[in-house]
């Protein structure tokens, strides 16, 4: 099973892209604290992860959620590997966000007691060109998962 849970906030505001055929896609990061403080520093180290939003999801985190907000992600991890301008293989792991919910404070805007889950709908007609800037390689509607 490929599952993922997180809870952190976002490292950036979404920007919400869509791919020639007008699939809508969304990049984010998330910083997510850990749990214990680091023995050396005293300080909670923090990791940092790359997340993709399709579809509604994508459209959904452009909507309504900003650089700093706090939310709680379900998703799954996907490897993806390309090659670079200088010609050598890169390769990296996202999380391909399944759900997510609001879990800031009310008084920062983010705690509406909402849940986002995708549900299947027709795509956008006002597809626009897919500026591909996110890892190097272009995302073909053979790649998508539905």
């Amino acid at each position: 099973m490929n599952k993922v849970f997180l809870t952190g906030n976002l490292t950036k505001d979404p920007e919400v892209k869509y791919t020639p055929s007008g699939k809508a896609v969304s990049r984010m990061g998330i910083a997510v604290s850990r749990r214990f403080k680091n023995a050396e520093t005293g300080q909670s180290d923090v990791d940092f992860f790359n997340l993709t939003a399709w579809e509604k999801t994508a459209e959904f985190c452009g909507r309504y959620l900003r650089k700093g907000s706090r939310v709680l992600i379900e998703g799954r991890l996907q490897t993806y590997t390309y090659t670079a301008q200088d010609g050598s293989k890169r390769s990296g792991v996202d999380i391909t966000v399944e759900n997510i919910e609001f879990a800031g404070a009310k008084r920062d805007g983010g705690d509406t007691g909402e849940r986002y889950t995708p549900k299947p709908s027709a795509s956008p007609s006002n597809a626009v060109n897919f500026d591909d800037d996110f890892s190097g390689e272009e995302i073909s509607d053979d790649r998508v998962p539905f």
